[in-house]
């Protein structure tokens, strides 16, 4: 795929909760010693996007270096009035991709970042589906709380996860320190002879390659016993929806868990067309919830599983920024395995619950299929 191979992290731990996540990830702010790099698509003026912006906050105070990319239009609730603190602390906080009324600005709107990354100290990073708002907290939203997944890694891999996020934050209009030495503490060495192999994929529309989609592609096609993948939204292109097609005619077991309700009534309208189809072809599609299912991720047999921010769909895979890491450790697979089977019990089967929509209801999901290039 042209991004290198897996490197050994010393440690993956998988943050099935959104709590877990959120106690996590500010632990880890509270250690830093160096500096703290976050890319993030939703970051909310609300509890739980307060609390991680005031670890962040406490940790420039304590004089570590804060760096953090929002998306423009994800993140538009936190005006700079939310970003005060952190700024008056020390840190620093950029909007990326601002969209402007300008011809310019408006060839560019719909590139956004969707990557949800925080890097610590150069040594630790967090990559998934959670947001920094209060819908993954049940703390806060109870039973309502979306249902996602986040990994926590460290060792090499953290490498790659600190590299991109460096380069969106130039593209950005940030700065970095001139002298080489400064730099290369961002990229501490790794220590690690042994560990558990992690491969970062990236794609964005600076890629035509499409990587995460072609690993999408290649293991699909490589699978032999099973494919079990969780998605928020079901938009294959053709490349796609065939690979889970002939997966299944290989005798593949293929199952598809996607929210029952989801947060976009046009892409859920939309992703519905395509769960009927494939459950036709033969895949096992299943509707989790409510709540709202948000992870993105994959098993592949006993050979590799990805927890990423990828939905199956074309801006995932063509218009946005996206990141996935990809675990070819069996605990780990195993681990994502379990909690793929826990929620599939708390699921119900769509082709079952297909029998029971309108007419009206799927002549309104035809028409919104037509926007799936773009959704």
């Amino acid at each position: 795929l042209g991004q290198g191979g897996p490197t050994l992290a010393s440690a993956v731990d998988i943050l099935g909760e959104g709590d877990e996540f959120l106690a996590a990830l500010e632990s880890a702010i509270a250690g830093a010693r160096d500096h703290v790099h976050a890319e993030y698509y939703i970051w909310e003026p609300d509890g739980a996007g307060t609390r991680i912006r005031d670890a962040l906050a406490a940790a420039a105070r304590r004089g570590v270096e804060v760096r953090v990319i929002f998306d423009a239009l994800g993140s538009g609730d936190a005006g700079p009035a939310f970003w005060a603190p952190l700024r008056e602390a020390g840190g620093t906080a950029l909007a990326f991709n601002p969209v402007r009324l300008s011809i310019a600005s408006l060839n560019f709107a719909n590139f956004r970042t969707h990557r949800k990354i925080v890097v610590v100290d150069g040594a630790l990073g967090f990559v998934g589906g959670n947001n920094l708002h209060d819908p993954v907290s049940r703390t806060a939203k109870g039973a309502e709380a979306w249902r996602d997944v986040h990994a926590r890694i460290a060792g090499e891999p953290v490498r790659r996860l600190q590299r991109l996020v460096l380069e969106n934050w130039l593209y950005a209009g940030g700065k970095v320190p001139g002298d080489l030495g400064s730099v290369k503490r961002f990229f501490p060495p790794a220590m690690a002879t042994a560990g558990q192999p992690v491969q970062i994929l990236a794609s964005g529309p600076d890629d035509e390659d499409a990587p995460i989609h072609a690993f999408f592609l290649a293991a699909l096609s490589a699978a032999r016993t099973r494919a079990w993948i969780q998605t928020p939204y079901l938009i294959p292109d053709e490349p796609l929806e065939s690979a889970l097609r002939i997966a299944v005619l290989r005798g593949v077991d293929v199952q598809v868990i996607v929210p029952r309700v989801g947060d976009s009534r046009i892409v859920s309208a939309a992703s519905r067309t395509y769960c009927e189809a494939l459950s036709r072809a033969g895949v096992h599609v299943l509707e989790y919830g409510p709540p709202m299912l948000h992870a993105k991720t994959m098993v592949i047999d006993d050979t590799v599983a990805v927890v990423g921010t990828a939905n199956l769909d074309n801006r995932s895979f063509r218009l946005n920024f996206e990141v996935a890491a990809a675990f070819y450790d069996r605990g780990v697979i195993r681990e994502l395995s379990r909690r793929f089977e826990a929620d599939r019990a708390a699921s119900t089967d769509f082709a079952r619950r297909r029998r029971e929509g309108s007419k009206v209801q799927a002549m309104l999901e035809s028409l919104a299929r037509l926007s799936s290039p773009v959704l």
